[in-house]
């Protein structure tokens, strides 16, 4: 298992700091560190590096981002930054907005959660690592603002 990265560890006591809660008990950290815990747990018995980047933790291999977790208000989730090219066999990966091209999530409100979907978590994981090491890319759609009307006259 990799070692633990100090930064993820103030994470897990004192949040992001990115918001006026930051390191107070309304921390929506506080509300979820346990599951944070253990998806941080299993993301690092599949050797990933952990980092803290954007004031959460950000799990890498060879310097390329490959999952983040974090706490929302009603859940705890990890995200997979190319989400899109997993395969989810199991149909458990969420499209964060109706505009999210690459990333993937897996959402979660308790531990049972995680530990009863934790072969499948770290299957996730292992493909996703796959994914990176292979140089396949995310082929982005353009979606350009529409044009007005009047302009093609």
């Amino acid at each position: 298992m990799k070692k633990l990265n100090h930064q993820v560890d103030k994470y897990l006591i004192d949040g992001c700091m990115r918001c006026k809660y930051g390191g107070t008990p309304q921390c929506k950290v506080n509300n979820w560190r346990e599951e944070l815990e253990i998806l941080r747990q299993i993301i690092l018995e599949c050797g990933l590096t952990e980092d803290l980047k954007w004031g959460v933790p950000c799990y890498t291999i060879n310097n390329k981002n490959i999952a983040i977790v974090s706490a929302f208000k009603h859940y705890a989730c990890l995200t997979f930054f190319k989400g899109a090219l997993l395969t989810d066999t199991h149909k458990i990966l969420l499209q964060q907005g109706n505009n999210s091209q690459s990333s993937r999530i897996l959402k979660f409100t308790d531990t049972q959660q995680i530990l009863e979907k934790e072969h499948i978590i770290r299957d996730y994981i292992l493909e996703a690592v796959n994914i990176e090491l292979s140089g396949a890319k995310i082929e982005f759609k353009k979606n350009p603002e529409p044009i007005p009307e009047e302009l093609f006259q």
